[in-house]
């Protein structure tokens, strides 16, 4: 369908595509540039979809301009209750607030389509009155009978193009009368676009360059339902132009409409002020073998939305990344890097960095891979540069959830030990619950087979000392273990594992002694002491 060549000098694109009656150059300035995002109410938000309104909202501030929030609602079928506010809950989540929106009104409004709905109706019929559009009378079972019907090995799924109109129910091949009469009798009609055969289009993308499109290969697509509403194709156009959209990012699954949008644009008498476009690529999965879907998160169990996302329709819950514990900053940061970078080779990005850094024109051509070991890699950076006090609300909600508490000068302090171990905030939970309860389960396997005789009377020695020790510190803790091991000819290196395992149930966990400073002696001594009766039963049976 189409053909893609080099990008054109920036000045060349802008030449193309001014806004109208203004400069080309001037599109770009501060002061004028209005992106949005369009996302459908029908679901939760894909990672792709976050990426689009990211790089949007990037876009926007590094130029001075408006971030804008649109709903595209047209399709009511599949409308989901809820997913306009999981929309809006998200991106306030990832912290890309649109600077306007159905909750934050602006000139421009309203913003979500369905409300939108008299507008459409008024320049579909323009374009009949103008022949670039046409009535469509066929039921869905003659649309169902044509695709029946030409159905070929060459042409497996018929469409509704310039080849096959002329054989179907429509205002091109009823008598004018006969229109007229379906029309006065409410007939069920839509309308549909009326490409021209053998038209060459060509769109400067911004990221792509210059694509060229025969329109030979465009069918004709519907522009206004049966129900009023209007398509996509029809809708994104006349909002677009309504609102002032400068420039418009989106998918590259989008990229084979373009034609028909081309079309309206020109055909609407808006050329003039078409917004500059750049269709961004597919985030692939892990194997780099087709796109990312919520099916790949299920089967290789990570999440692909940003939150979670309960579908009432079909009663399931799909993970997200902030439940999964990440935080928003390591989120964005991740996605911004899936298809684009700087150039410095930098990787940990804030969103001012981010905002300064982003141009269009470092965006890549190919799909970027999704690694979901590299996002935890990215989470655990953001983990490990946050200030202790910063995520202490997070793991103290994370300790309640576990019936677990701490005072927050206690739990600031035992965060700052642990933070570098985890990967994600839930990661604290088995980092640090045994600083407040038992160990659940103790890996007696890692020491149980070389656990002696000697290594008991090390530890029942000790104990006694422990519990006539005065300063309890990691360091007095420390130097006390070094001595008893020395006077009884042990090396400390022999019994620290074990002492681990008594004290946290497992092989992980900042420096031991650091560890019992922070238990306090009455629990250090009480778990050595349970430990002992474990140990010594397991060998003498």
């Amino acid at each position: 369908m189409f053909d893609r060549k080099p990008p054109l000098l920036q000045e060349e694109a802008f030449s193309l595509f001014p806004l109208a009656g203004i400069p080309a150059y001037l599109c770009t300035m501060k002061s004028t540039v209005r992106v949005r995002f369009a996302p459908s109410p029908t679901g939760g938000l894909h990672l792709g979809g976050v990426r689009t309104a990211l790089f949007n909202y990037l876009f926007a501030k590094k130029q001075g301009g408006s971030f804008v929030l649109r709903i595209e609602d047209t399709d009511q079928t599949r409308f989901v209750p809820g997913a306009e506010q999981y929309i809006l809950d998200c991106l306030e989540w990832c912290g890309i607030s649109p600077d306007e929106g159905p909750h934050q009104p602006g000139p421009y409004g309203p913003y979500r389509q369905s409300e939108r709905k008299p507008i459409y109706r008024k320049f579909a019929e323009q374009l009949i009155q103008q022949g670039h559009a046409y009535y469509a009378f066929d039921t869905p079972e003659e649309l169902e009978s044509m695709r029946e019907r030409f159905k070929s090995e060459s042409t497996p799924s018929p469409q509704y193009n310039a080849a096959l109109r002329g054989s179907m129910r429509n205002s091109l091949t009823l008598d004018p009368a006969e229109v007229n009469r379906l029309l006065s009798a409410g007939t069920p009609h839509v309308i549909r676009i009326h490409v021209p055969v053998g038209k060459k289009l060509v769109l400067n993308d911004m990221i792509r360059g210059e694509v060229e499109f025969d329109t030979s290969e465009v069918d004709d697509k519907v522009l206004l339902k049966a129900d009023g509403m209007p398509t996509y194709h029809l809708a994104v156009v006349v909002d677009d132009y309504h609102m002032k959209i400068t420039h418009a990012f989106r998918g590259e699954e989008w990229l084979p409409s373009a034609p028909v949008h081309l079309l309206l644009w020109e055909y609407l008498g808006w050329k003039q002020a078409m917004p500059l476009w750049a269709h961004l690529p597919l985030i692939l999965k892990p194997d780099g073998h087709g796109k990312l879907s919520k099916r790949d998160g299920d089967r290789l169990g990570f999440p692909v939305f940003a939150m979670d996302w309960y579908d009432p329709r079909t009663q399931e819950l799909t993970r997200g990344f902030k439940e999964m514990g990440f935080l928003p900053e390591a989120f964005i940061n991740m996605l911004a890097l899936l298809g684009w970078n700087d150039g410095s080779g930098e990787e940990v990005l804030d969103r001012s960095q981010l905002c300064e850094r982003f141009s269009i024109e470092r965006v890549h051509k190919g799909g970027a891979r999704f690694d979901f070991e590299k996002a935890k890699w990215f989470n655990q950076e953001w983990i490990k540069r946050k200030e202790n006090i910063e995520l202490l609300p997070s793991v103290e909600q994370l300790l309640v959830q576990e019936g677990l508490s701490a005072s927050a000068e206690q739990l600031v302090v035992l965060i700052g030990l642990v933070k570098e171990r985890c990967q994600t905030l839930k990661d604290f939970i088995p980092q640090l619950d045994y600083f407040f309860k038992d160990p659940v389960s103790m890996d007696w396997n890692s020491i149980s087979s070389k656990w002696d005789s000697k290594k008991n009377v090390f530890f029942e020695e000790w104990v006694k000392q422990l519990s006539e020790l005065s300063e309890w510190t990691a360091v007095a803790i420390e130097n006390s273990f070094k001595q008893v091991a020395g006077e009884q000819g042990i090396k400390p290196g022999d019994v620290q594992l074990p002492l681990r395992i008594m004290l946290v149930g497992g092989k992980f966990g900042p420096p031991v002694f650091i560890i019992a400073q922070y238990l306090h002696k009455d629990v250090t001594l009480k778990r050595i002491t349970s430990a002992l009766t474990v140990l010594n039963h397991a060998a003498a049976s």
